[in-house]
């Protein structure tokens, strides 16, 4: 861990960091949220008998068009020029969970870790409005960068968010 942080500038400021002189290479993040839901909802998902349709499809598409927004949402986060997307969405019934994992690519100066954690988390916000008439009680229990690849910190790999 990096004893300063790269947000503040001497004075205790926000500010966005300058990566004006860093170099270009190609970065990957993958993020991971898990949403714990009702045995109710399970069986709904199961039939394919949801009324707003399909939550799955609805979340996923969400997350990509959020790993696209990124730099909108999040006040120092720079606009990159994300390459790929990818979120996938898995219901573990015996275990009354929907596990999302994000995967974002680009080629750029500074990483797209936030990229995949918005877009995981918005997958997951997503698949809660589309559900919440069946189930009010879903929870999004974690959030957390699995890993990345790229840049100058290199690999990262958090084994907290193992399945």
């Amino acid at each position: 861990m990096e004893d300063k942080l790269s947000h503040f500038d001497e004075s205790g400021n926000a500010k966005m960091v300058d990566v004006s002189q860093k170099t270009v290479t190609p970065r990957t993040a993958i993020a991971r949220s898990v949403l714990k839901i009702s045995p109710q909802l399970v069986e709904i998902l199961k039939k394919g008998s949801l009324e707003k349709g399909d939550a799955f499809t609805v979340a996923k598409t969400a997350g990509t068009l959020a790993a696209k927004l990124t730099g909108n949402l999040i006040p120092m986060c720079h606009p990159l020029p994300v390459e790929y997307v990818d979120i996938k969405l898995e219901l573990i019934e015996e275990i009354l969970e929907v596990r999302i994992q994000s995967q974002v690519s680009t080629t750029a100066k500074t990483g797209v870790e936030m990229e995949a954690l918005v877009a995981a988390s918005i997958a997951g916000l997503t698949f809660y409005d589309m559900c919440k008439a069946v189930d009010k009680t879903i929870q999004i229990v974690r959030t957390g960068l699995y890993k990345k690849e790229g840049g100058k910190s290199g690999e990262f790999f958090n084994p907290e968010m193992e399945w």
